[in-house]
């Protein structure tokens, strides 16, 4: 007693000392004062005692004694200790601190969580204070949490985060808690190794089966990954060579024309160096020349048919795999509808398992954020692809514009080259020329359809064209062959004439030529029609060709459009697989919740126990009152409540398993939602696969048609040959018969005669030839205004491109005006952060805000639809496209009909030359008639090709009005989503106003209220800013569109709807998106943890309770066994025996685990001794316990069982949490991977995408610059053949000069007959320039003012011939030789050309390497990047399957803790029934006892009846008397004695069972302690590595970001200067090409006038001898005539000159002028690069300063805390040395004044003067009554209510018993004032605090009577606290119902912090003063 006293005043000390150091030498007096004064009431139980127990007793004492000391002395230690360890855990928290700052950028996203987890902390707390208010002894948990430094945590707690400080001092804490249990655990270490048994080992081989078990299903996932990442590697390297297959394809193909064209330069060259020196070569190169062309064509006819047999074949075998690409596009969309039913599925199911979510959390909110961020989400998404598609469109203008300008360029120089060549052979141009102008048309329009459709179309469009090109360049060279043709058929015929008339023998060579002249006319008209059929066969062919390559075009996009919508598939599947991770962690939460219920259930088995304790008391002193009444009923009643509690108990294990059952429901169902989510992922991995190979199939097919196309060109090119071939046979053979009519002409006499008749002949044909002239003139002035005009389109193009440009100019400026606006608006929001931390300081202005949120609500709306009208204005347009290729397309019909109307007039027109001709060309009808047929199929399927066209535009049509109502539909979901975030705010309002109305009934909601307000007020000013700077946009938008034109107003209209479009997507990421989310959810989490903290604390602090309890149950034991020990002995031999055992076997293991406990209740005495219940509690226990303790070996075997059981399953608990660590270890680590993969598959489709971009424009750049090249050449060959026809036209002059010559040199022996012919002719020549037209006339004197010259020129060389004529025959031998050199010379020249090709193409070929490296590298990015997504998938479904398994698991925990409880209640059972054998066999030896008691007394009956009947016959019958009395005493007292000592033994039974319980449950309790501090710590670890994990794996994402920016700029220029060598190459040799040409042509010129002179000069220089006299004077008259004529069209032609040079001078300068904006332009897109560049930084640099204003803010309001709890501490605190004067002093003064005193003291105290005189008027006790109450009701720093009238007051009392009093006040903790935060603060003039005000002691007039009269209900193991307020809120504290006050607002309750004291009927000093009697 005396000992237990003495550990009871210590530990006041100690706890006193906490407040000051100088109570502890009080209490030691006091503690001595109450030894002296207990140690009357011992002293008479010693008495009873015998003197060697007492000895034992006071050794016993003198052990606990030194144990005390020592205990004490390990307290200061221990204090010391935790003195340096706090100034170690500051060090270290400044530099934790310092650490944190450098890693603020890491936790801003924690941050954002954090705001989360305080809302799901406030909605957990509201359901918590729904759960206590229905238990009844809850205050003890948190009572206890409240006390130490447990009160400053979770203060702190209820703000911002916790300080890092606290953290270590709990880390500390828990650490010396897991000492002491190891420590335990060490003490029972030998049961351990029997705990080791089979059941463990079995659990553990469960265990790994289990994990064997999943790491076959990571084996079987990671082969799956393996193989899938084959068929992706496999499918990549098929892509990979077709493109390079490709790539190979375009470089062979301009191989081979580069080849070609120095072929032709070669060609050219030869034919340059021969025509230097051939003056003197003879008509028989010419005759061959002539049959070799007709040859080639004839070969060339053959190979065009064969060619167009080929073709036909193909377009078969494309239609062919059309169908198949058909049923291909058919089952695709099958599967893409199978999808989407599988996709409705899913989110039925996801919509099903949200409802069941909600129904667990109670709340829906969470779900409608995500349902809101996810249908964000897909609206950025669809905008974001809208963008880059009209993105893409602007680029391939772009691109377009850019080629165009290009070839316009180039057409320029090209022009500047050939305008001189073009005004010298003007005049010469023959009919030909229309079919050119045709052809030229055509391919017009061609081009036109190429431009509306898309760019992919060019490479097969160039292609195509190269073929009409070639073919039309064969046309024109037959042309001019069958031109040549026919004049040597004119020369035949005037030869045939001259001859008719000198010999029969020449009329005979004559019909046989005349034959020949048919039969060639014949094979040529043939040669055409062939020909022309060919052509006609061709041009089919390529309009099949194109109809095929738009159908491929058409399915390129459906395939497209499927991609996009698996991509949509994939991207829903990803949102699903987030929602089913949402989920999972809303059931892990709801776990979380049901762990907590557990817990809260376990306390309250706690109550109960404590209740029972109770009842055990109130049973024990029924027992003491009725002792005379019989056991029976006793036990009855015993029973009776037993059976309440068991059902009680059963009623809770019952809910506990629906609980789980629950639980095990919603795990289920989430897995099948995961094995759902897991097919639908392999569907659509299967059709990804699908659609790949498709796309392999179709670029296949591609590329099989290029190259039968590239086959066709070829045959077309050998058919054209073998045509040219049979013309050079034909003039062979035409060479030849001349050859034989000259030599004919030679023999002949009558030459001269002949001559002057041919001559005049001549002159007439002369005449015809004149007016074809005029003809060809008029053909070249048409031909003339329609270059003009192309040059008119070209300049109006490069207008467009110049607007283009601006455009782009303007475009850039917006959007550095919009970077800048950007960068403002950032500070307008660093801003507004720092006004919304100053608003958090300022409450007061948070009521007043109510009434301008609301105005700020309607603004917002207004701002809302005035938003909505704008963007309702701006409806997208549709584009134009649709109509331009519809026109394009209606221009197509009209000219192919325009162009089959010319075809059938040609037919009918050749059908009558057939007619008209020999019955041999028979044949020939009936090929045409074959061909026509053919025509007519070709006519029928290109009907039917444009019936599909037709079809294909329906299509689109139908597309677009898709599209566009995919727009209204997503601006009907924004305009719902908006209306959505409106109707929340206003709930939010109502909800707010609801709260602030309900602040006066003193609940929770106020403070919900309170935070919900100022987050909207934060909202409601960032819309504010947000709605401002929009407006400020919009009136910068508004202005720069009146600037602008029409057409730049639709694109700025698209711009700015985007924009809109993205400022609202993160309006609602800011506003209500994930930001907040993850704050909240991070606030809440860390509130959660706190709550779970400080529950931890409560059941520590109840377990030291418990602890101490016990160990008074022990003393109390043992000391009663000692007195009952004495006694015992004496009676039976059985209790010797059994306490040997005792003492043996369990007193050492006893007294060591008293030590151990009493170590735990020292330390945990110093936070929780101190407090006023536990006197109560202990007092009763200690009246309860008056049985005697011992322990029989059965019950130490039973006991040693129990902890064996209990080992083995904390074995089996520890290896499953160790296995669960490592899962959740392995988990932690693939989540981290798969974040990290996630980022870096994000980067690498940011990267594909730019890299896809920069490849489109690489390709269109590419596909430009071969158009461009090909228009050169096509522009080349046509001025080639503008030459060869000028030429034969100038060979044509040439002969008429001649044949006029000839007539002249006839004329001069006749001058009388020669004079009036000049006149005549001139006559004839008027009379045919009086014909022509006037608009001619200008021409026809220039081309006679040519004929002139030539004449003059003619008559020059006939001089000279004259004077030369001997010299003719060297000359001819001369040139013969100068051929040869000239020809070896083009033999070295055409060396040198092929070197110079082999030179082109190798660098051909290393541009080409560059190339394929380049798509190499974009390839290996792509199988990177697919693998990353591969891996990715992996991952994630091992998460999910791991997630799974991890369920599973808990499952299983759940059910081996049933087991275990079942267990345990079985043991509990098995207990409760050897209780009741044990009772019956004490029972049975009781009444065997009895018995042999009743036997002895029997005996002692009849001696003393022997002795009666002795003294009988003595006579002492007095004496008999006497001692008969004294027998019945003796027995009574003996029966008595054996009756209490049975009480005694059944109690002391009791209390071993119930202390064995207790200890059981507190190794439990400790287990889950140790296990809830490992979870705290590991999830810790867990966010500081997730947050490590996430600033590591951004770092590394701008890495790689900025690496391959890098890759891309340096790509970018290699291409850009490849493109440019490019260029160069191919305008060099076209530039050589047309000089070669224009040499080649002069040297042709110069060899048909050599050749025309030198027959002439052989046959007619003696002819002409006679006549050169004559002729001299009219050759000076027509020389001077020619050098007028020639000095003014030399002038002329100067003139014009020089015009042109102007032309392509300004047309130079312009093409410099766009250069210089191309540039800028480019320098300004690096600008805005730039710009973004240190946009992105500036934004870093805000978050950066944003998380360290959060900082300050947190260290501002630790700083007002600390402040807050100094200003509490003082004002709570009073002057000793003042009260002890003012206390001295109120006895000194006389009575009369001693109210003066009291008043003074009242006023330092607190107490208000009403008080003070209501006080004053009940007081009637005098010094007694004020005693009473400093002594009962006073402390040192809580002053004393005084007491009421319903309370018995004690003034009669002794001295001893105030003590008492005082001693029960004294060791009421005073109560530290509660930590207010500046958020719970209350403004004064709020309405709750008025009502509380006013209320206060009504309610406590209200609580005091309740509790006076509930005093026998309470707990007495609850956690004792201050009665100034009750805990559990009673009714009297207004309607807010019952809700436990520590979870509520200290501001609101707790108006004063004065303690009500205890009603003193059951309080502790009666158990005092009931000790005191004994």
């Amino acid at each position: 007693m005396s000992s237990w006293l003495g550990g009871l005043g210590t530990g006041l000390g100690q706890s006193l000392g906490q407040v000051g150091g100088s109570l502890a030498s009080l209490t030691g007096q006091i503690s001595n004062f109450t030894k002296d004064m207990l140690m009357e009431g011992t002293e008479e139980v010693e008495a009873e005692f015998p003197n060697s127990r007492r000895k034992e007793i006071e050794a016993i004492h003198a052990v606990l004694r030194s144990e005390n000391e020592r205990l004490k002395k390990l307290c200061t230690d221990l204090e010391e200790k935790h003195e340096a360890s706090e100034l170690q855990i500051k060090q270290q928290s400044t530099s934790y601190r310092n650490q944190l700052q450098q890693k603020e950028v890491e936790i801003s996203h924690l941050k954002a969580r954090q705001i989360a987890l305080q809302e799901q902390f406030l909605k957990l707390q509201s359901a918590a204070q729904s759960a206590h208010s229905g238990a009844g002894g809850v205050p003890a948990t948190t009572a206890s949490s409240s006390f130490g430094y447990g009160l400053s945590h979770t203060s702190a707690f209820h703000d911002d985060g916790m300080d890092f400080g606290d953290i270590i001092s709990s880390q500390q804490e828990i650490n010396r808690l897991s000492n002491e249990v190891s420590r335990l655990e060490s003490e029972v270490g030998h049961w351990r190794h029997i705990a080791q048994t089979s059941k463990a080992q079995g659990t553990h081989n469960s265990d790994q089966s289990e994990i064997c078990k999943l790491q076959n299903i990571i084996k079987e996932l990671k082969q799956n990954r393996s193989q899938e990442i084959d068929d992706h590697q496999h499918e990549m390297s098929v892509l990979q060579n077709a493109h390079q297959q490709k790539l190979t394809e375009i470089s062979r193909r301009h191989r081979e024309e580069l080849s070609d064209y120095e072929e032709r330069i070669e060609e050219l060259e030869n034919l340059l160096q021969q025509g230097g020196s051939g003056v003197t070569e003879t008509d028989h190169s010419k005759i061959q020349e002539m049959q070799k062309n007709i040859q080639v064509l004839q070969t060339e006819k053959l190979e065009s048919t064969k060619k167009i047999e080929e073709l036909e074949d193909q377009i078969k075998d494309i239609n062919k795999k059309l169908s198949s690409v058909e049923n291909d596009r058919d089952v695709l969309r099958r599967e893409q509808e199978q999808l989407n039913v599988e996709k409705r599925q899913i989110i039925e199911e996801c919509e099903s398992l949200k409802l069941e979510c909600s129904k667990l959390q109670q709340s829906d909110t969470v779900t409608e954020k995500e349902r809101i961020l996810s249908q964000s989400t897909s609206v950025e998404e669809v905008f974001r692809l809208r963008q880059a598609l009209s993105d893409a469109e602007n680029e391939i203008m772009r691109l377009s514009s850019l080629n165009q300008d290009n070839s316009l360029a180039e057409d320029n120089l090209k022009l500047k080259m050939q305008v001189q060549v073009l005004e010298k052979e003007k005049s010469l141009l023959s009919q030909e020329k229309e079919e050119l102008q045709i052809s030229l048309l055509k391919l017009n329009n061609e081009y036109e359809v190429s431009k509306s459709t898309a760019t992919r179309d060019m490479s097969l469009d160039s292609e195509l064209r190269d073929l009409r090109l070639n073919l039309e360049a064969k046309e024109q060279e037959l042309s001019q062959s069958i031109n040549e043709k026919e004049i040597l058929v004119a020369e035949l015929e005037e030869l045939d004439k001259q001859n008719q008339a000198a010999t029969k023998h020449m009329i005979l060579i004559k019909d046989q030529l005349s034959k020949q002249r048919n039969e060639g006319d014949s094979i040529i008209r043939k040669l055409k029609q062939d020909l022309e059929d060919e052509k006609k066969r061709v041009h089919q062919l390529e309009d099949d060709k194109m109809n095929i390559t738009k159908e491929l075009d058409v399915q390129k996009e459906q395939l497209i459009q499927s991609e996009l919508v698996l991509n949509e598939l994939h991207l829903t599947k990803q949102k699903l697989e987030e929602k089913v991770e949402d989920l999972v962690d809303q059931l892990n939460k709801s776990q979380k919740n049901n762990l907590n219920t557990q817990e809260e259930n376990f306390e309250l088995k706690e109550h109960t126990k404590q209740n029972e304790e109770e009842l055990s008391r109130v049973r024990n002193e029924l027992m003491q009152s009725l002792n005379q009444d019989s056991s029976s009923n006793f036990k009855d009643n015993v029973l009776k409540e037993r059976q309440a509690e068991v059902r009680n108990l059963k009623q809770n294990l019952s809910e506990l398993e629906e609980l789980n059952e629950n639980l095990k429901k919603v795990a289920f169902d989430l897995k099948m939602e995961n094995e759902k989510l897991v097919l639908a992922c392999e569907d659509i991995r299967q059709q990804l696969e699908e659609t790949v190979a498709d796309n392999n199939r179709i670029s296949l097919e591609k590329s099989t048609i290029v190259e039968t196309l590239k086959v066709e060109k070829g045959q077309i090119e050998a058919e054209l040959c073998q045509a040219e071939k049979r013309l050079l046979e034909e003039t062979n053979k035409y060479k030849q018969t001349i050859e034989e009519l000259s030599n004919a002409r030679d023999l002949n006499t009558s030459a001269l005669q002949l001559e002057h008749e041919r001559l005049i002949k001549l002159s007439q044909e002369k005449d015809f030839e004149i007016a074809e002239l005029k003809k060809n003139i008029e053909q070249m002035d048409t031909d003339h205004k329609e270059t003009k005009e192309i040059l008119s389109s070209s300049l109006e193009e490069q207008k467009q491109l110049t607007q283009l440009i601006h455009e782009k100019e303007i475009l850039i400026e917006k959007l550095e005006e919009r970077s800048s606006e950007l960068q403002e608006e950032l500070d307008k929001y660093s801003q507004a952060l720092r006004k919304n931390e100053i608003l958090r300081q300022t409450i007061e202005e948070k009521d007043r805000s109510l009434g301008s949120m609301k105005e700020e609500n309607n603004h917002l709306q207004e701002e809302l639809e005035r938003l909505r009208e704008q963007q309702s204005r701006a409806v997208p347009v549709a584009e134009p496209k649709t109509l331009d290729s519809v026109t394009g397309l209606e221009s197509e019909v009209s000219q192919l009909n325009t162009l089959k109307d010319h075809l059938e007039e040609e037919i009918k027109h050749y059908q009558k030359i057939i007619e008209d001709q020999n019955q041999s060309k028979m044949q020939l009808l009936q090929s045409l008639q074959e061909q026509k047929k053919e025509m007519d199929e070709f006519r029928y399927q290109h009907e039917q090709m444009n019936v599909t066209h037709t079809q294909l535009f329906v299509e689109k049509d139908e597309e677009i009005k898709n599209l566009q109502k995919t727009i209204e539909q997503i601006k009907t979901q924004l305009h719902e989503e908006r209306q959505d975030i409106q109707t929340e705010n206003s709930d939010i309002f109502q909800e707010t106003k609801v709260q602030s109305l309900n602040i006066e009934n003193g609940s929770e909601k106020h403070d919900l209220s309170k935070a919900e307000t100022e987050k909207l007020v934060k909202g409601i000013k960032e819309r504010e800013l947000e709605i401002k700077l929009l407006n400020e946009k919009n009136i910068s938008l508004t202005k720069q569109i009146d600037q602008l034109s029409k057409d730049e107003v639709g694109k700025l209209t698209q711009i700015i709807q985007q924009k809109d479009l993205e400022i609202q997507a993160l309006h609602a990421r800011i506003s209500s998106a994930s930001y907040t989310q993850d704050v909240v959810y991070l606030q809440q989490q860390l509130q959660a943890y706190a709550m779970e903290r400080e529950k931890v604390l409560a059941v520590l602090s109840e377990k030291t309770r418990e602890n101490s309890h016990l160990k008074t149950e022990y003393h109390k034991m043992m000391d009663i066994v000692a007195a009952k020990e004495a006694a015992l002995i004496k009676l039976q031999d059985e209790n010797k025996k059994l306490s040997t055992r005792f003492e043996s076997s369990s007193q050492d293991m006893f007294r060591e685990t008293v030590q151990n406990l009493s170590r735990i209740i020292r330390e945990k005495d110093i936070e929780i001794d101190a407090l006023s219940q536990k006197c109560q509690t202990l007092l009763a226990v200690l009246q309860t316990s008056s049985s005697g303790d011992e322990v029989g070996g059965v019950n130490s075997n039973q006991f040693e069982e129990l902890l064996q059981e209990r080992d083995k399953l904390k074995q089996q608990v520890k290896k499953m949490e160790e296995w669960k660590q490592q899962v959740m270890t392995t988990v932690q680590n693939m989540q981290h991977e798969s974040a990290q993969l996630q980022e870096e598959l994000h980067q690498l489709q940011a990267q594909v995408l730019v890299e896809s971009d920069n490849n489109s424009k690489l390709q269109v750049d590419y596909t430009g610059l071969i158009q461009s090249y090909e228009q050169n050449e096509t522009k080349l060959k046509n001025f080639g053949q503008e030459l060869a026809q000028v030429q034969h036209s100038i060979g044509q002059l040439y002969n008429t000069k001649d044949l006029l010559l000839g007539k002249l040199d006839i004329i001069s022996p006749q001058l009388s007959s020669g004079s009036p012919l000049t006149p005549q002719s001139a006559e004839s020549l008027r009379a045919s320039n009086s014909d022509v037209p006037n608009e001619s006339s200008q021409f026809l004197q220039q081309e006679i003012e040519e004929l002139r010259k030539s004449l003059q020129e003619k008559d020059a060389t006939i001089r000279t011939l004259q004077e030369n004529n001997h010299r003719l025959s060297d000359s001819m031998a001369a040139s013969s030789e100068l051929e040869r050199k000239k020809y070896e010379q083009t033999d070295s020249e055409i060396k040198e050309l092929k070197e110079k090709q082999d030179i082109l193409q190798k660098l051909l070929k290393e541009k080409d390497l560059l190339i394929k490296a380049k798509s190499d590298q974009l390839l290996f990015s792509n199988e990177n990047f697919t693998n990353k997504v591969n891996e990715n998938e992996l991952l994630r479904q091992a998460v999910t399957n791991l997630k799974e398994r991890i369920l599973i698991l808990e499952m299983d925990i759940s059910k081996l803790k049933g087991e275990n409880e079942k267990i345990v209640e079985t043991s509990k059972g098995k207990e409760t029934e050897y209780q009741a054998l044990q009772e019956t066999n004490m029972k049975f030896s009781m009444m065997l006892r009895e018995r042999e008691f009743e036997c002895h007394s029997m005996k002692e009956k009849a001696l003393a009846f022997e002795q009666l009947l002795k003294e009988k016959e003595q006579g002492k019958t007095g004496e008999l008397n006497q001692l008969l009395n004294a027998v019945k005493s003796m027995q009574e007292k003996t029966v008595t004695f054996q009756q209490e000592r049975d009480q005694v033994m059944l109690s002391l039974k009791q209390k071993q069972m119930e202390n064995s319980a207790l200890q059981n449950e507190v190794q439990r309790l400790r287990d889950k302690e140790f296990r809830l501090n490992q979870e705290l710590e590991r999830l810790r670890n867990h966010l500081l590595e997730s947050e490590d994990s996430y600033t590591r794996e951004v770092l590394a994402a701008e890495d790689r970001e900025a690496k391959l920016r890098k890759k891309v700029t340096v790509l970018e220029e290699k291409l850009v200067s490849s493109s440019n060598a490019m260029e160069n190459a191919s305008h060099q040799a076209s530039l050589q090409v047309e000089s070669l040409q224009e040499q080649l042509n002069v040297v042709s010129k110069q060899r048909d006038k050599i050749a025309l002179q030198l027959s002439a000069s052989q046959e007619e220089v003696k002819q002409y001898a006679l006549s050169l006299a004559n002729l001299q004077m009219v050759l000076e008259h027509f020389q001077q005539e020619e050098k007028a004529m020639y000095s003014a069209e030399l002038e002329k032609q100067k003139q014009l000159i020089a015009e042109w040079k102007k032309k392509t001078e300004n047309l130079e300068g312009k093409v410099v002028s766009l250069q210089e904006r191309l540039d800028e332009a480019n320098a300004a897109l690096d600008s805005a690069s730039r710009l973004t560049e240190q946009l992105d930084l500036k934004e870093e640099q805000i978050e950066e300063l944003k998380k360290q204003n959060e900082l300050r803010q947190e260290m501002l309001d630790d700083v007002q805390k600390k402040l807050m709890n100094l200003v509490n501490s003082t004002e709570g605190k009073v002057d000793k040395v003042l009260m002890r004067n003012l206390f001295i002093g109120h006895f000194h003064t006389p009575k009369n004044q001693r109210h003066e005193v009291l008043r003074l003291m009242g006023s330092i105290l607190g107490v208000k003067r009403e008080e003070m005189e209501q006080l004053f008027n009940e007081d009637r006790g005098g010094v007694t009554r004020w005693m009473t109450g400093w002594l009962g009701g006073g402390s040192k720093s809580v002053p004393n209510t005084p007491l009421r009238p319903n309370q018995q007051s004690v003034f009669n009392s002794s001295f001893s018993e105030l003590f008492v009093k005082f001693l029960e006040t004294e060791s009421h903790p005073s109560v530290p004032p509660p930590k207010l935060s500046v958020h719970d603060m209350k403004p004064l003039d709020s309405p709750g605090r008025r009502k509380l005000d006013t209320n206060v002691s009504e309610s406590f007039k209200d609580t005091m009577e309740s509790r006076s009269g509930r005093r026998a209900d309470v707990n007495p193991f609850l956690a004792p606290r201050s009665a100034a307020v009750p805990l559990i809120n009673p009714a009297g504290l207004g309607p807010g119902g019952p809700g436990h006050l520590l979870l509520k607002p200290i501001s609101d309750v707790l108006p004063t912090f004065t303690p009500l004291p205890v009603s003193p009927d059951n309080s502790a000093g009666v158990v005092l003063k009931d000790l005191l009697k004994q």
